[in-house]
């Protein structure tokens, strides 16, 4: 595996899937990594409350992930 897929797969950081990496979601791990976050948010909004303006980041897992989920379907010819 090429170094590049390697670091896409396994330390970049998907907004789409909530800054988790691909590896971590495949292997189940994002739903832990997510509840972890949100704890360590809450906490730091506790702590100092006026650095916030709101509620803390969405912490909860995605559903299903597809690829280019906006690319309109090509009909059979």
């Amino acid at each position: 595996m090429s170094h590049t897929l390697t670091w896409y797969n396994t330390e970049h950081k998907h907004s789409r899937i909530k800054f988790i990496t691909p590896s971590e979601r495949h292997d189940g791990l994002d739903t832990d990594i997510l509840n972890k976050r949100k704890i360590v948010l809450l906490d730091a909004r506790a702590k100092k409350p006026l650095r916030w303006s709101g509620e803390v980041q969405d912490c909860n897992a995605i559903g299903a992930v597809t690829l280019n989920p906006d690319t309109p379907k090509k009909e059979a010819a």
